[in-house]
């Protein structure tokens, strides 16, 4: 009888080796981090959103507002020669004695009013003027309002733009706006990267309802605005409290600071010859209208501003304030008592950056393009309104049941390639530097967040993302 052959041991058959842990990539790793990072971003940010984007929209109404509110005030039946604006000035003057002048706006177009800036005035806030509005044709004062800015705002514009800058609150309320500025080109960004990062099939709005129905509606239209969300963030955070003042410290050093015309008196008759007023005067030296004809004759049409001198050894300086396009922003400084131009900067010899500024600015706030300009920043914040309401409705249809907008998952920064992962970093690091109110609540969210999965590591519930998060 014959036995079948022991097996040897070496022939035994092998367990099955467990199957190796698909390689990290920069793709499927990234993802999951930037979901988590869109997501509560978008939780804990979008009230301060919603905020900006109310009161912007309201903002870039108010000048089409403004122009209906104080028609009175604004414009004056036209009529056959203007007045010399030293006339006008008087006039204004004589119904408001009270403050010193401190700017002059001569009329700009045939329809429109002389403004007349006072400083000073008691009951007006130190850092606006009283606008005293005088028809060029009759020298008659058809009315004052509270001024503020270069913009030359009145009260109701005034009163919506620091709204929408600090909420009313002053210094402080500015931490709002900036916060929001600093996380809405993260929040658009990190959107765009989940969009197109999705599959082609499942960015379709067409036959789905539901959550995928809203993430179509979110994500599509998110994808459009992107670009204008990053424009307004980047240019609202040009003349922000922090972030701000490193963009202009950044400037300093490049030295592309915006320049300014030298308003100093020429040669050894400065402060002398001057008859006919004192510092601080309209009236000083030579007088505004001789004033206003040497800028005419360096090519500055209108709308222009006449400064008067600040002292007995300052020259009058007057300036371009059309912040529509093309913008006019050349300035003159001329003697008080010769009536000579004695200094001329011309906005084409700004440097790049504060040419930059200036028309980021202005298209921000709605004065590069006019009406048309108005529009698309109130379609911007109407478009932003909605996708907080989607991206808060996603948030209700991820729950089940009775639970509330389950979060995603925590440990996707784990799925990260080390390579791309470090650089990351620091490059989190160096930009959380510059604009703070980015860096330092992303520190504390991370430090928070690391504490929570510890403390639920310990209960033994703590659970990691894996793969590519769904979407």
């Amino acid at each position: 009888m014959t036995t079948a052959p022991s097996t040897p041991t070496d022939e035994a058959p092998k367990p099955l080796a467990p199957e190796p842990a698909p390689a990290k990539s920069a793709r499927t790793g990234l993802r999951p981090l930037v979901l988590r990072l869109h997501f509560y971003a978008g939780v804990l940010v979008a009230p301060f959103l919603l905020v900006a984007a109310l009161t912007g929209l309201l903002y870039a109404a108010s000048f089409q507002a403004e122009k209906i509110v104080y028609d009175h005030e604004l414009t004056v039946p036209v009529g056959d020669r203007k007045l010399p604006v030293s006339e006008q000035v008087a006039a204004a003057r004589e119904a408001h004695p009270e403050g010193t002048i401190s700017a002059v706006r001569p009329s700009p177009e045939a329809d429109a009013t002389t403004r007349v800036m006072l400083s000073g005035i008691p009951g007006v806030d130190p850092g606006h003027t009283l606008a005293v509005f005088v028809d060029p044709y009759t020298a008659k004062v058809r009315g004052a309002l509270e001024q503020y800015g270069s913009s030359g705002a009145l009260p109701l514009r005034t009163w919506i733009d620091e709204f929408h800058r600090d909420l009313h609150l002053g210094e402080s309320g500015r931490l709002y706006s900036e916060f929001a500025a600093s996380w809405l080109w993260v929040i658009a960004g990190g959107g765009l990267v989940l969009w197109f990062s999705r599959r082609r099939a499942l960015r379709k709005l067409r036959g789905t309802s539901g959550r995928r129905r809203t993430l179509a509606l979110h994500g599509g239209v998110g994808a459009w605005a992107a670009a204008g969300f990053i424009f307004l963030s980047a240019t609202g955070l040009t003349w922000s409290t922090y972030a701000g003042a490193n963009i202009g410290e950044l400037r300093t050093s490049l030295s592309q600071e915006t320049p300014s015309v030298s308003a100093e008196a020429a040669g050894e008759h400065a402060g002398h010859d001057a008859a006919g007023g004192t510092a601080g005067d309209a009236a000083h030296g030579v007088g505004l209208d001789k004033v206003l004809g040497a800028a005419r004759a360096e090519g500055l049409g209108d709308p222009v501003e006449i400064v008067p001198p600040a002292d007995e050894k300052s020259a009058y300086v007057v300036r371009q304030i059309q912040r529509s396009w093309p913008e006019k922003q050349d300035s003159v400084a001329v003697d008080p008592a010769s009536g000579e131009v004695t200094d001329v900067l011309r906005f084409d010899d700004y440097p790049v950056l504060a040419k930059l500024t200036r028309w980021g600015i202005d298209l921000h706030t709605g004065s590069l393009f006019g009406l048309v300009n108005q529009i698309v920043l109130m379609a911007l914040a109407l478009t932003l309104i909605l996708l907080i309401l989607w991206g808060y409705r996603m948030w209700w249809q991820r729950g089940r049941g009775s639970a509330f907008g389950r979060p995603i998952p925590r440990g996707a920064w784990q799925q990260v390639p080390p390579y791309v992962l470090v650089p990351l970093l620091a490059a989190i690091a160096v930009l959380g530097y510059f604009v703070p109110l980015l860096g330092i609540p992303l520190a504390v969210f991370l430090v928070v967040d690391i504490v929570l999965g510890e403390v639920a590591h310990r209960r033994g519930r703590r659970t990691y993302t894996s793969g590519t998060a769904a979407r």
